[in-house]
């Protein structure tokens, strides 16, 4: 079995580390969708591929103070039926954590088709792109090419920085330089089909594809937020404790900062637009509150927003309700009963009520339905957004 992420860490932080790993249709549809009939609908076409990727790129870029400065990237993909798949889960070796997607490593593409569309794919805060596994394996089924970057400074696969947590706009950059890297790979720039690229985030990574799809950070209006009366939970995540907390760490504040973390700064209310992406779909989108009423004005491309009725760790009311007044012109989805973290994997029994807070949704909530649902829903957006050449 492959294991990925979380792995060698101590029951001390593996919370943390789990914590890390993270209208249109109205919620009584919403609700009355059968969860069989969305497993269905999101049934395999094609066994599922897994690979890796590390890409360098050679702009000049900031790393936040990463340990490692390069994109490290997860790759899923349509691989022929032929294809064996192997079991994949989450957690130290002998103690998995979640239920993983069987995936065929490192397996050649289909033939079945001789280009695919590419969907780019943003973690949450502290996270990985393996957390989102449920989904990039369900799209990878259906015929997509799905590239999740670990965002530096800011993932589950090491130290977490100051820099990498509060510079967001940066993460803009990253997943345009995995667009380079995929373009120019040899295995897969040839089989993507450059007029169907789309990109969707769970979280800090909702807020990541807006900014692709053109929104402009407002952080002064952020900064005043958390620093109100009115502010709520988005201003306090439990990884800013962590990193706090961390032995050696800075504290989260404006002073002492570099030179260029003071250059990022002054620049975080420009365009992150990248043109080559035609459509965004956002989960749980955070920040809300670092948007105002003129930061969607250069959005063109088709928005789609989604999140549990119950997130209470990015508040609806400042993040998912905030950016859909702002875009009117936007699909937006409530699901009910479910949590920030129902949109997480599903976890092993074993560890159910040890990690209860991720793990436990509210009565009545199934997360493997709601993933299943909320698969087919961002797999039927991208198919009429980035449709096939003729269709």
């Amino acid at each position: 079995m492959m294991r990925r992420s979380c792995a060698a860490l101590s029951s001390a932080v593996v919370v943390s580390c789990l914590v890390a790993l993270s209208g249109a249709l109205s919620g009584a549809l919403w609700a009355a969708l059968p969860a069989h009939a969305a497993a269905q609908t999101a049934s395999a076409d094609w066994h599922v591929g897994e690979t890796r990727r590390v890409f360098h790129p050679t702009v000049a870029r900031n790393w936040r103070g990463a340990q490692t400065q390069a994109l490290i990237t997860r790759i899923w993909y349509p691989a022929d039926a032929t294809q064996p798949e192997t079991p994949h889960d989450f957690g130290a070796p002998g103690h998995p954590i979640f239920l993983g997607h069987a995936a065929a490593d490192d397996a050649p593409l289909s033939a079945a088709q001789p280009k695919y569309p590419l969907l780019l794919l943003s973690h949450g805060t502290g996270g990985s792109a393996d957390s989102l596994d449920w989904l990039a394996a369900s799209l990878a089924a259906q015929g997509y090419i799905v590239a999740g970057v670990n965002h530096p400074g800011n993932n589950a696969l090491e130290p977490r920085t100051r820099d990498g947590f509060t510079l967001w706009w940066e993460r803009a950059t990253d997943v345009s330089e995995v667009l380079d890297g995929m373009l120019a790979d040899p295995r897969f720039g040839p089989r993507v089909d450059t007029a169907r690229i789309g990109a969707l985030g769970f979280s800090l990574g909702g807020y990541t594809v807006l900014e692709l799809a053109g929104a402009r950070t407002d952080r002064a209006a952020f900064e005043r937020f958390c620093t109100s009366p009115e502010a709520d939970a988005i201003c306090a995540p439990p990884e800013a404790a962590n990193l706090a907390h961390a032995p050696g760490a800075p504290a989260l504040t404006v002073e002492g900062l570099s030179a260029e973390t003071n250059a990022s700064r002054a620049r975080s209310d420009d365009s992150y637009r990248d043109p080559r992406i035609k459509a965004a779909f956002a989960i749980a989108p955070a920040l809300g509150e670092a948007f105002n009423g003129a930061s969607f004005k250069e959005v063109t491309i088709p928005v789609a927003l989604l999140a549990g009725e119950a997130d209470t760790t990015a508040p609806v009311g400042t993040n998912i309700h905030r950016i859909a007044g702002f875009m009117p012109q936007a699909t937006v989805t409530m699901v009910p009963g479910a949590s920030h973290y129902t949109f997480m994997d599903v976890c092993e029994p074993e560890v159910m009520e040890r990690l209860a807070p991720l793990c436990k949704d509210g009565p009545g909530v199934d997360r493997a339905a709601i993933h299943a649902q909320t698969a087919a829903q961002v797999r039927d957006f991208f198919a009429a957004t980035l449709p096939a050449a003729g269709s």
